[in-house]
C-alpha cells in the first residue's frame, strides 16, 4: 500500500508560498516562510507530521486497548512536534503525545 503527498513550492526561501496537496484529496493548502517559522497563516509539513502522529497513535491505542478489554469509545490524541535550533537548522527535536480516552 502506498500513500502519497505533492508539495510545491513557488519563490525565494523567505518570499514564496508553498501548496500541499494529499494524494487522496483530503488536503489541499497552502504554506509559507512565515506559517512554517512564524505565526504565519497557513500549515506547515511538522505540523502535518504532527496530524500523522496523532492519528497513528490514536489507532494503535485504540488497538491495544481493545485487545485488553477495555475497548474505548473515543480517543482523542493531541501530539506536538518541537524543532530546535542546531548550527543552521531546524531538526524535529522531539513529539510529545496527549491521548484521552473514553
Amino acid at each position: 500500500m502506498d500513500r502519497s503527498a505533492v508539495a510545491k513550492w513557488t519563490g525565494e526561501l523567505k518570499t514564496g508560498t508553498g501548496k500541499i496537496t494529499l494524494g487522496s484529496g483530503a488536503y489541499d493548502g497552502q504554506y509559507s516562510f512565515t506559517s512554517r517559522f512564524e505565526n504565519g497563516t497557513g500549515t506547515n509539513p511538522e505540523e502535518l507530521i504532527a496530524a500523522a502522529h496523532a492519528g497513528c497513535f490514536s489507532m494503535a491505542l485504540n488497538a491495544s486497548l481493545g485487545r485488553a478489554g477495555k475497548q474505548p469509545t473515543s480517543i482523542m490524541t493531541t501530539a506536538t512536534v518541537h524543532m530546535a535550533k542546531v548550527l543552521m537548522d531546524l531538526p524535529i527535536a522531539s513529539a510529545a503525545f496527549l491521548a484521552r480516552s473514553e
